[in-house]
């Protein structure tokens, strides 16, 4: 076979109704489409039968991970012109009236002479055992305790040295905030002292950071702040490296790690409460429940900071499904809703809103840089963990970042207070003075 790619141009532009924005570049060394464009390279007939078995987003995702497709060009540029075609495709546009024409074609016996083309370009064989990295078996409820705890420890628990290369000194896994010209470091430093405004933290205030992560929010309200916090994390790999971080600095006369569900904790009520980058694992049917968890271990007047992911509305909200790749690779279980429904949620848990500041385009520019730490130690990032799961966060991380540009999703800090009956909300007038 010497012509895989021009008949594998000429198939997919068959079934997508569209003429393909990328070169492609096949196993027999052929190559076809637009000169000059960035070039998408098939290493494998494995990989076209990943997407006969597994039509769609998944079949495509398991072919990267398992390194039987690449792109040679600008990753940004790939992915920004495979969207219209992929994942941002209107309903009624092309032939195959879908996200990936796979599966339509299939169905469609005007398309089947090209999908039996496919079919023998991809060759014999049984289902490809999908990549050991990605997460199938899953037990328990939905966001029980359980299945919350192994949801995490699958994103998180991959190894703190492979989280050092792509986050950089902070080890902050959120949005970062930027001025111009600042560097990743001084943006997450930036982000930790904003929310710490925010909440008015003060000198011995009694804070709970829910989702700690690495320990970096605890850590910046203690050194800088006089706070006495508490932080939580479902996975012990981040506990033991937070309180390393917290024994070296000299506070854990101020500062405590637990391993530990928020729904568990019942030593409030505290001043304030972070939550940064932890409220998209909690789950639509939990929402309700965590911001009243949240509500209740606040003090009357104290403040709740809750920096989110958000995802745009939809006119059919029961039609909404999470992503198969950050789903089954990324973020099991994890759900991101409009940023409206947030607020509607906390206030009926008994908050009252003060504030919503959008942080969308700082997003895009905080996951760039973590691409960048990511290609900058890439053999240390494979020699860590395995050369699919570095692929997994590169095409996760460079695609999250198009989607933050191209307003697909954004990410919000909501501030909340738990305001007493007598209506004393203790903010000041002048709300965002905390910018000052």
């Amino acid at each position: 076979m010497a012509d895989a790619a021009p008949r594998l141009t000429a198939l997919a532009e068959e079934l997508l109704g569209a003429p393909l924005p990328v070169r492609i570049r096949t196993w027999d060394g052929t190559e076809a489409g637009p000169p000059g464009a960035p070039t998408l390279v098939v290493r494998h007939r494995r990989a076209l039968r990943r997407l006969l078995w597994q039509p769609g987003e998944l079949g495509l995702v398991r072919a990267w991970v398992a390194g039987e497709i690449a792109i040679d060009g600008d990753l940004y540029e790939t992915l920004d012109r495979l969207a219209g075609l992929f994942w941002e495709r209107s309903p009624a546009g092309g032939k195959a009236r879908g996200a990936l024409a796979a599966a339509a074609a299939l169905r469609d016996p005007a398309l089947r002479a090209a999908a039996a083309d496919l079919i023998s370009l991809a060759g014999p064989g049984l289902p490809p055992v999908p990549p050991r990295e990605e997460m199938r078996r899953r037990r328990g409820m939905l966001h029980s305790q359980r299945r919350d705890k192994a949801a995490i420890s699958h994103h998180y628990d991959v190894g703190n040295d492979f989280y050092e290369r792509v986050l950089g000194p902070s080890m902050v896994y959120s949005c970062a905030y930027w001025e111009e010209g600042s560097t990743l470091e001084e943006a997450q430093s930036a982000k930790l002292d904003l929310v710490c405004r925010k909440l008015g933290l003060g000198q011995d205030d009694r804070l709970l950071d829910v989702g700690c992560g690495w320990g970096s929010m605890v850590l910046h309200a203690a050194r800088e702040y006089g706070v006495r916090a508490t932080g939580i994390t479902l996975s012990a790999e981040q506990a033991t490296y937070a309180r390393k971080r917290i024994a070296e600095e000299g506070l854990t006369d101020r500062v405590e790690i637990r391993v530990q569900d928020y729904r568990t904790v019942n030593d409030g009520p505290y001043d304030a409460i972070s939550s940064i980058g932890m409220a998209e694992h909690v789950g639509s049917a939990r929402y309700l429940e965590y911001a009243m968890s949240l509500h209740a271990l606040l003090k009357p007047g104290g403040r709740l900071l809750n920096h989110q992911i958000g995802r745009r509305p939809m006119a059919n909200e029961e039609s909404y499904h999470v992503d198969a790749f950050i789903d089954r690779y990324v973020f099991p279980d994890g759900e991101l809703a409009p940023v409206g429904r947030t607020v509607s949620l906390l206030e009926e848990a008994g908050f009252e809103v003060r504030d919503v500041e959008s942080l969308r385009e700082h997003y895009a520019l905080t996951l760039r840089g973590w691409v960048e730490n990511l290609e900058t130690h890439w053999t240390d990032a494979v020699r860590l963990t395995s050369p699919g799961r570095a692929r997994v966060w590169k095409l996760y991380m460079a695609a999250s970042a198009l989607s933050f540009e191209r307003n697909r999703i954004g990410v919000n800090q909501v501030l909340a207070v738990r305001t007493p009956e007598s209506g004393t909300s203790g903010m000041r007038l002048r709300t965002r003075d905390w910018r000052a």
